[in-house]
């Protein structure tokens, strides 16, 4: 037995923000959203972009992930990065990882983010 692949990552906010991550993972990144199972909550939201999924849990005691963090590969990293600041978010370097260009950003409720492009 072994683990094969990853399924979704899931990132928490507070109650009534899915129109914020709408805005921020579906029109500034790309992704799209899907429809949740039925017998699930009403409330967050699953995406889908690129192979990658992303679901949004409502969490009454919320506090933004600042470490971990979810990595997303793009196709134009430079371009997103631009983007990405354009709308008023934060874009910043970490250490280099060889193989990719690479950059953090913060969601609308702080949980870090980082986009990644191979090289």
């Amino acid at each position: 037995m072994a683990v094969i692949g990853l399924d979704h990552v899931q990132l928490a906010i507070p109650a009534g923000g899915e129109d914020q991550m709408r805005a921020f993972f579906c029109d500034l990144l790309g992704m799209t959203e899907v429809p949740k199972p039925d017998n699930l909550s009403p409330s967050g939201l699953w995406l889908e972009g690129g192979g990658a999924r992303l679901h949004v849990g409502v969490d009454p005691n919320f506090v933004p992930a600042r470490k971990a963090h979810p990595a997303f590969l793009v196709d134009d990293c430079a371009a997103l990065r631009e983007r990405i600041k354009a709308a008023g978010h934060s874009a910043h370097d970490d250490k280099p990882v060889e193989g990719y260009m690479r950059f953090f950003t913060f969601d609308p409720f702080g949980n870090r983010i980082e986009l990644m492009q191979r090289l």
